[in-house]
């Protein structure tokens, strides 16, 4: 899977082309009472910006950087300005809170692709806005992916902005590098602007982990890159 330049999963929604759906759709509405997906919600900013966000503890969201950045002004956001709807559908919400500050990596460059490594922010909410067991888990130690090894994908997208949907079928292919050397986890899963933020999914014993974030949509057919969350993740063939 080549990536020749980014197509980054992040709205607005006048965008026609789908990058990163092959066909057919392998997309389906999910239902956000249940987890994995009771753990996702929409990312916006008072400025029309959309993106997919999910939480890692009551208070903790993760979404991609890129998200939080306005290309006219070349700065990120207010924090203040940015809002996390939960399971959000049609208008509703279980939760919502506002953004108290978010955290980048230092090295990010935004706007560019060369960085695309280390595109993840984590945004502190003001309060608490759900139980522990309403949110997913990171890898907290080194783990090992394969070719093949199952995956899902679930954000809110361009051509279904309001509805929570996900590719619940697809795989990891390997890793990438940006210029800066950082890895990346590729995928097979369908995402398209919009899912940026959204967490590449996978099944354990213990419960669901969030081992990505997508990050990058395929020009050209379905698939992405998403950012580690444990940056000790390695790939065997």
């Amino acid at each position: 899977m080549t990536f020749p330049g980014p197509a980054w999963a992040k709205g607005p929604l006048y965008r026609n082309h789908l990058a990163g759906i092959g066909a057919p759709d392998p997309r389906k509405r999910v239902d956000p009472t249940h987890m994995p997906w009771a753990a996702i919600g929409r990312v916006q900013t008072e400025l029309g910006t959309r993106c997919t966000g999910f939480l890692l503890s009551p208070i903790l969201v993760e979404t991609a950087a890129h998200c939080l950045w306005q290309a006219t002004t070349k700065q990120f956001v207010q924090a203040h300005s940015v809002h996390f709807l939960l399971a959000y559908q049609a208008g509703h919400y279980s939760a919502h809170g506002r953004v108290q500050r978010f955290i980048i990596p230092p090295g990010y460059k935004a706007g560019s692709a060369n960085t695309a490594g280390l595109d993840r922010a984590t945004l502190v909410l003001e309060n608490p806005i759900a139980p522990p067991e309403t949110t997913l888990h990171a890898p907290t130690t080194a783990m090992t992916v394969h070719a093949s090894t199952p995956v899902m994908l679930g954000g809110y997208e361009q051509n279904q902005p309001d509805t929570l949907t996900a590719d619940q079928h697809c795989s990891i292919t390997g890793m990438q590098q940006d210029q800066t050397g950082h890895f990346l986890l590729a995928h097979t899963c369908a995402g398209t602007h919009g899912s940026s933020g959204a967490p590449l999914l996978y099944a354990t014993p213990q419960g669901w982990q969030a081992i990505g974030i997508q990050t990058l949509a395929a020009r050209n057919g379905a698939g992405g890159l998403a950012t580690l969350l444990n940056t000790s993740t390695v790939f065997s063939k």
